[in-house]
């Protein structure tokens, strides 16, 4: 029986909704900070981490004063690091996975043996992709990927145990393992729900992080220069955002309960799969589209500041009044992430021959900023990342439903640098308060009950 179209239910459901509602007044009554964010926006302090650190305001007097965005890893300023490997022309993911993990940036010595660490842990154990994905295929590639995870603890010898040694062991298999795992979910999940041929390709034990992933997720295996060098960039800039954003967070709350790296993982998963957090790119993706199939004339800025003006009025897309890719909730004149993949967006966008795509999405962040400017709105705006990866993951022809794992994929590095220094560092469960705002009531037995 599907209970959701029962009348007793549909009762429930109201019920439900009428005891779990709390007055918006209730928060600020009892100095709450909802969302762990205080009355000027900044973010409630809870936690000390080496890991990553995200500026994008000073504070002067206790107000917010804008600045430019920068993003470190482990002290390093991630645009140094980008324009390092870049100058170098070599790939920069595994390098920033070892800086994540262990503090230091390797020496080409120590790069070149964790690659081949790397390397040999991208197969999956023997039966799991047979049992565990074609068998058991999912239209959402993050709901296998969490699943995935879960099960690779029954195929470890020592899955529950904390060691730094034992945690380290883990995190650098599940890493690499990631690439192989959402490139198997979407074959299986375009073979059983859309149709399609099935091709299955064994990783490379040679090539790197982003390399491999487009060697898996094509059937042809190829791939240019440019094609793997801008995916490469997007796990780097991807990798880390400090650890307070959703995922982080729920990373160190997992783990200080002391249970084991695949649940804390797989936790992490969930919260990256929301719309509000990985999710936005897919967002950006749907707007843009609809910006297409609505905004008559789009290549031409009039028109399409009209329709923009549309969605921030809430009478076009999803009328949530948002532009999705812009804004942040820490950043404020710009996002650096951002700012580096525009760059390398141009270069493939000539490559593709897809510069009138790479306008639209370069209007979109110049006429976003010009309306809120005009408004008068109280608030500085600028691109977040989200706004440019969807267009580099379309024109780099990866499927949409594979956005928000490959986000997952370059996460997993920082989730497992903040899951070991939460279990070395602080030994206290994270347990904070919430006030009940019921009154007492007195228990009524059932025949007394209306």
């Amino acid at each position: 029986m599907e209970i959701i179209n029962n009348k007793y239910f549909k009762e429930l459901t109201k019920l439900a909704e009428k005891n779990s509602k709390i007055a918006p007044s209730f928060y600020k009554e009892n100095d709450v900070k909802r969302g762990l964010r205080n009355s000027n926006g900044t973010g409630v302090k809870v936690g000390l981490t080496h890991v990553g650190s995200v500026k994008g305001y000073e504070l002067v007097d206790n107000i917010k004063r804008p600045i430019n965005g920068k993003l470190y890893y482990r002290g390093y300023e991630l645009s140094d690091i980008v324009n390092a490997f870049q100058s170098e022309k070599r790939k920069g993911f595994e390098e920033t996975v070892f800086l994540l993990l262990f503090g230091e940036l390797p020496n080409k010595n120590e790069l070149t043996q964790f690659n081949e660490m790397l390397g040999a842990s991208r197969e999956l154990p023997n039966e799991f992709t047979e049992n565990m994905i074609l068998k058991i295929p999912s239209k959402n590639i993050m709901n296998k990927l969490q699943r995935s995870i879960l099960v690779l603890y029954s195929y470890d010898y020592n899955p529950d145990g904390i060691s730094l040694e034992n945690i380290l062991r883990q995190s650098i298999k599940l890493i690499a393992q990631f690439p192989t795992i959402i490139s198997y979910g979407y074959q299986a999940k375009a073979h059983y729900f859309d149709k399609k041929s099935l091709i299955i390709h064994s990783p490379d034990n040679a090539l790197s992080t982003a390399e491999n992933i487009l060697h898996l997720c094509r059937s042809d295996n190829k791939y240019t220069k440019t094609e793997a060098e801008i995916l490469d960039l997007l796990l780097v800039v991807h990798a880390e955002h400090g650890g307070g954003n959703n995922s982080a967070f729920a990373t160190h709350v997992v783990s200080s309960s002391g249970t084991d790296t695949y649940s804390a993982i797989a936790a992490a998963v969930g919260s990256l799969k929301g719309p509000k957090h990985g999710g936005a790119n897919s967002k950006v993706t749907e707007m843009v589209n609809d910006i297409k199939e609505n905004c008559t004339k789009w290549k031409d800025e009039a028109n399409l500041k009209i329709y923009l003006e549309k969605i921030i009025n809430k009478v076009a897309f999803d009328k949530t009044g948002l532009i999705y890719g812009m804004g942040h909730a820490v950043y404020t004149y710009s996002d650096p992430r951002a700012k580096l993949l525009k760059k390398e967006a141009l270069k493939l966008a000539k490559e593709k021959d897809s510069l009138d795509e790479y306008n639209l999405y370069s209007n979109i962040e110049k006429l976003t900023k010009e309306i809120f400017d005009k408004k008068g709105k109280n608030k500085i705006i600028s691109a977040n990342v989200d706004l440019y990866s969807g267009f580099v993951y379309s024109m780099l022809e990866i499927p949409p439903e594979l956005y928000t794992p490959l986000f997952a994929t370059a996460r997993i590095a920082g989730w497992c640098a903040h899951r070991i220094e939460q279990l070395i560092s602080d030994d206290k469960i994270i347990r904070p308060a919430y006030i009940s705002v019921n009154k007492h009531r007195k228990y009524k037995a059932i025949i007394d009950r209306k």
